[in-house]
């Protein structure tokens, strides 16, 4: 008998209340968590697949400098030869600042979580509506 008195008292409607606001913040966390998990998954995906290819591009142009650079030492006259290593090894150290400088802007400009930041920032404008 207590147990119907007090599903039926004057608290009943202030627990409720309470309930329902704990189910959507647990709702609200979870979407953004699993807005979390599925961004990660893809910047997981698209990472592996960069690696992949900067890798097999990395093999590939190293194999045609050297090709390159012997290619080029065996046309060079003999008295020319050393001026022509010179000269390539210069070329090549420029092109490893540039592409290195290059690879550094490219890796800052990154993002990663982008809309569950987007929507937390969202969140945190409405929450704060809310009170003004």
């Amino acid at each position: 008998m207590a147990v119907s008195q007090r599903s039926h008292g004057p608290g009943k409607g202030v627990i409720n209340i309470g309930q329902r606001i704990v189910t959507m913040l647990v709702s609200m966390v979870e979407t953004r968590v699993r807005l979390a998990v599925v961004e990660l998954e893809a910047e997981k995906a698209s990472l592996i697949q960069l690696l992949l290819m900067v890798g097999l591009t990395m093999l590939f142009t190293t194999f045609g400098l050297m090709s390159l650079t012997v290619l080029i030492l065996w046309a060079v006259d003999a008295q020319y030869r050393l001026m022509a290593i010179g000269i390539t090894t210069g070329v090549l150290f420029l092109l490893a600042i540039i592409f290195g400088l290059w690879s550094l802007r490219k890796s800052r400009q990154s993002t990663l979580l982008h809309h569950t930041r987007k929507e937390l920032e969202t969140d945190r404008q409405l929450l704060e509506d809310h009170r003004a």
